[in-house]
């Protein structure tokens, strides 16, 4: 197979299909049946977290480090873990990334990376790939602030692929595939922008609401 290319993902995502990569880096497409969506309008933050939010406890930057996020998040969870972000997945989506495409949205303290997430963004539909947090709360307070994001500027779809006990605290629901094509042509027709300039607002304050 050719190398992964930024155009190989912008076609994958168009039609409903993402890369990940085997323990021996080898490369699959993937369209899973159901899917799984987080409503965005649905999300609310949970009773526990609403105390970390009105701390101010992070920093939440925008594309500030992108790659670095990707790496942590293709650290093994543990020993006996593998990860599906290969060195090759790394060099795709940053390259998607400088094409204006790709974003993370992460966490700080005092300057430090602490969590975070990355995702592609393309008309109104928001496909996130993956977190990491170093500390507690880090990627959940990520997590809030792209549901932000994501209502600031009318994205319609929030795709979170497979359904598993980390999403479903956010509110994942599984929808079958068919569904999900229709809601992703729907959204492939936005003109929805994922751009720091039009949602620095939202993080003046660096809380949450």
């Amino acid at each position: 197979m050719n190398k992964l290319t930024a155009d190989d993902l912008i076609y994958g995502y168009i039609n409903g299909i993402f890369p990940m990569a085997d323990a021996d880096g080898t490369l699959y497409w993937y369209s899973p049946d159901p899917r799984a969506v987080i409503p965005i309008g649905g999300y609310k933050p949970s009773k526990s977290l609403r105390p970390t939010l009105n701390k101010q406890q992070f920093d939440i930057r925008i594309n500030a480090n992108f790659e670095q996020v990707m790496r942590y998040c293709a650290t093994p969870r543990s020993i006996d873990d593998s990860t599906w972000i290969s060195a090759e997945i790394i060099e795709a989506y940053t390259d998607l990334h400088q094409m204006g495409l790709a974003h993370s949205v992460e966490t700080y303290i005092n300057d430090r990376l602490v969590g975070g997430l990355y995702g592609v963004a393309i008309g109104g539909a928001f496909f996130g790939e993956s977190m990491f947090h170093h500390v507690p709360n880090a990627s959940k307070v990520a997590f809030h602030h792209l549901i932000l994001i994501l209502r600031e500027q009318q994205f319609s779809l929030l795709d979170t692929q497979f359904i598993n006990d980390n999403v479903k605290r956010f509110g994942a629901i599984e929808i079958s595939k068919r569904d999900y094509a229709d809601q992703l042509k729907r959204a492939l027709k936005q003109k929805a922008r994922f751009s720091e300039p039009a949602v620095e607002h939202l993080f003046r304050s660096h809380a949450g609401d």
